[in-house]
């Protein structure tokens, strides 16, 4: 390889600055345990102990105690990824059920059984609409209030694809479907939506991003969460080709940064779905069994010619997404929808009494988070906020975004109070 590249040593492939370059010492002076475990807890003690109704992409809902039981089983923390079938068709099986529940949610005909995270399932869905379009294009268009991380992972996934990241207007939060029908050519590959948006709120106007979309031959992506999926829309009754997001909103609560990235997409574009694929067979006595398939389409198999550089993923996630979304049912994961809407509507209407602070700014309906606009600039307000217990998110110099689910909304009333002597 070296040869081929031209280069004298592995070091030449390499451009680490001096400043952060291992020299072969850490430089950590040795300790016993004992020292070490109460340096730790010093540390953690400096933290701020706040209640949080952040939102963004990271949502805290409550995970049962059975999931932990269930998921740190010897058989599920020792498996990495289940090549062999013949000992591991329990957590197969339960990755099957993952994808099942997945492919009810959307209606749509295929499902992975998971990627890294939400980011990662969009890039994917970016280099599989290159691939599939029926008429060449370079265009990927996304929302202008998409996530800033979500973003630039799409445009590290993109910009080896050749193809580049634009953006179209939003109108009161929602998708402006006039200014999307202006930007979409021929030359679009994928139009990405989200439902609910990044600021909570309900998309309304899907199956017209849906119908623009399918007029140039692009793939319209959706994003959303197992949560979104028991109450909104359908993915597949608006015209989605492809749905992503983050479906450990269920089974593992806010980790702010893991993740697990659902895909789902029409069964037409089945040996294009990036990642691992759990399918049901027979085994030679006629009984059900499980295994990985269709693994030829990944990296460590094709290498070069592999459809996604996945060749890893999220499985442990994804069956405690499963055990979760199993012990809710169905019943149970629509009335979780139900009242992530009736909590963000509830108070968004407390918050909109008190002086100083309008909510919520996009008059929609809201999915577990919604924006106010506060008269005093939005930074201090958030600090002062902060010092009274509560953690929220500052969007601009006079917007914050708040989001309430069934983990700190026993905390409403003392945000409310907090409000009412920061704002005025």
């Amino acid at each position: 390889m070296l040869d081929e590249l031209g280069v004298d040593s592995e070091d030449a492939l390499f451009d680490i600055p001096g400043s952060v370059a291992f020299d072969g010492e850490f430089g950590i002076e040795a300790k016993d345990e004992r020292t070490v475990r109460r340096t730790v807890e010093t540390l953690l003690d400096r933290n701020d102990d706040v209640v949080e109704f952040l939102g963004r992409g990271h949502y805290d809902h409550y995970v049962p105690s059975l999931v932990d039981h269930l998921a740190d089983r010897q058989e599920f923390l020792t498996s990495y990824t289940q090549y062999q079938p013949e000992i591991a068709q329990g957590f197969l099986q339960a990755l099957f059920e993952y994808q099942s529940m997945l492919v009810e949610l959307t209606g749509l005909g295929v499902a992975n059984c998971s990627v890294h995270d939400a980011a990662t399932a969009l890039g994917e869905a970016a280099t599989l609409a290159a691939r599939v379009r029926g008429v060449d294009g370079s265009r990927v268009l996304v929302p202008e209030l998409l996530r800033e991380d979500d973003r630039s992972v799409l445009e590290n996934y993109t910009e080896g694809a050749g193809l580049t990241v634009d953006t179209y207007p939003m109108a009161d939060g929602n998708v402006d479907t006039d200014a999307l029908t202006k930007a979409v050519d021929d030359d679009v590959a994928m139009v990405y939506a989200e439902n609910p948006t990044v600021r909570g709120t309900i998309e309304e106007h899907l199956d017209a991003i849906g119908e623009v979309a399918d007029d140039y031959d692009a793939l319209f992506c959706l994003g959303t969460d197992p949560v979104a999926l028991a109450l909104l829309e359908r993915p597949v009754d608006v015209g989605a080709d492809v749905v992503v997001g983050d479906a450990a909103t269920l089974g593992l609560g806010t980790a702010y940064g893991m993740g697990l990235g659902l895909f789902v997409t029409r069964e037409d574009y089945l040996r294009q779905v990036p990642g691992r694929l759990v399918g049901a067979t027979e085994d030679d006595s006629g009984r059900r069994a499980y295994t990985l398939t269709l693994q030829t389409r990944e990296q460590h198999i094709r290498r070069e010619r592999a459809t996604s550089n996945i060749c890893t993923n999220q499985a442990w996630v994804a069956l405690r997404t499963a055990m979760h979304v199993a012990s809710l049912g169905p019943g149970g994961l629509v009335e979780l929808a139900e009242d992530a809407v009736v909590r963000a509507r509830d108070l968004a209407d407390r918050l909109d009494d008190v002086s100083g602070v309008q909510a919520p700014v996009h008059d929609r309906h809201h999915f577990r988070e919604f924006v106010a606009h506060v008269d005093q600039p939005a930074p201090a307000v958030a600090d002062d906020l902060a010092a009274e217990g509560y953690a929220v998110h500052t969007l601009d110099d006079h917007h914050v975004q708040i989001c309430v689910t069934e983990t700190n909304a026993r905390h409403v009333d003392g945000l409310v109070a907090a409000f009412e002597e920061v704002a005025k």
